[in-house]
């Protein structure tokens, strides 16, 4: 992986990276935004969904909540895992297979918060009913599931372990929907795996590094 990133950087430099370059800057310009008196109603309605919301509307609103950062942490977080993970990703993947990846590990967080919160509290996998309008955006559930299938695709066991320890470590020490989101990015991103690995394409059963057998 390192040798794939550092040569595609040094022939093309930024050329290499163009939709990674893009989401970073359009989430400059939502954090930008957002941050004015007359633009984060705006903002919200184009990018923030909540558990609360229509299910249509939140499915609306999933492509560009990935590039809305949250509003209780920090942007530079956001734009510093934007340029590292998905730049990787989008060498390494290529830039279709890095988006399908990303929305669906985002739509995955999506959709479990719905399922987190109607099953309650008192579930092992329920959310409270506070979360209801919690906004849920930002990059970091592609992030974790990006992180994950490049992992898997490189075979990179060991790494991807460790990924998938610090995400179940994040929901013992701070129990939020954030952290409970990513795991179940984790869920959706480790089932395409599988699904490649036994009825995909034979170059998707090997590591890149590695040709195909005849």
């Amino acid at each position: 992986m390192f040798w794939t990133v550092r040569d595609a950087l040094v022939r093309d430099t930024w050329r290499a990276i163009p939709m990674t370059l893009g989401a970073v800057c359009l989430t400059s310009v939502f954090q930008i935004v957002q941050n004015t008196s007359w633009g984060f109603q705006p903002v919200q309605n184009l990018g923030s969904v909540r558990a609360v919301d229509p299910f249509w509307l939140a499915l609306l609103r999933t492509p560009l909540s990935l590039f809305v950062p949250a509003l209780d942490l920090p942007v530079w977080g956001a734009l510093a895992q934007m340029l590292l993970v998905f730049g990787i990703a989008e060498i390494c993947l290529g830039r279709w297979r890095t988006l399908v990846i990303g929305y669906v590990a985002t739509l995955a967080g999506t959709t479990y918060a719905r399922i987190g919160v109607a099953l309650g509290p008192d579930h092992p996998f329920g959310l409270p009913m506070s979360d209801r309008v919690v906004n849920d955006t930002g990059p970091s559930a592609a992030v974790v599931g990006l992180a994950l299938y490049l992992c898997w695709r490189h075979r990179a066991y060991l790494t991807g372990a460790l990924v998938i320890l610090a995400m179940i470590g994040e929901v013992l020490i701070k129990n939020n929907l954030a952290g409970k989101e990513h795991l179940a990015a984790i869920a959706a991103v480790m089932a395409v795996c599988v699904v490649r690995a036994q009825w995909g394409p034979v170059r998707s059963r090997v590591p890149l590094a590695q040709s195909p057998p005849p």
